[in-house]
């Protein structure tokens, strides 16, 4: 039996929150506001042994291409993610985003952060 990190699940399943969000997406797609997106589909090298891959790869409508990870809240994110989300955002062309759900009580939905 393997043991995970707290907070952790093995590679390719999604948390509530990330199961959340992609629920979001698929909505998005079948309004036809995204052509395509995968979770953890993209991983991505920012220098030797160090990689990040982001919790989904999105394709709009117009291809925009968007690399977004999921975090439960604000709090979560931290130092080191920043760190690899600004430098994957300066080599890479892509947008970088960070989302945070929304609670219901302040009306809902996902809060974006660009890189």
């Amino acid at each position: 039996m393997k043991h995970y990190a707290l907070g952790r699940l093995k590679t390719g399943e999604m948390n509530k929150t990330e199961k959340a969000y992609a629920d979001h997406l698929s909505l998005l797609q079948r309004a036809g506001e995204l052509l395509w997106f995968r979770f953890e589909g993209v991983k991505l090298r920012l220098a030797d042994n160090t990689f990040l891959t982001v919790d989904f790869a999105v394709m709009s409508a117009s291809g925009l291409l968007e690399m977004i990870d999921v975090k439960g809240s604000p709090a979560i994110f931290s130092e080191d993610a920043k760190v690899k989300m600004k430098v994957a955002a300066d080599t890479y062309p892509f947008v970088f985003k960070v989302v945070f759900p929304i609670p219901k009580r302040d009306g809902g939905g996902w809060k974006e952060v660009a890189f």
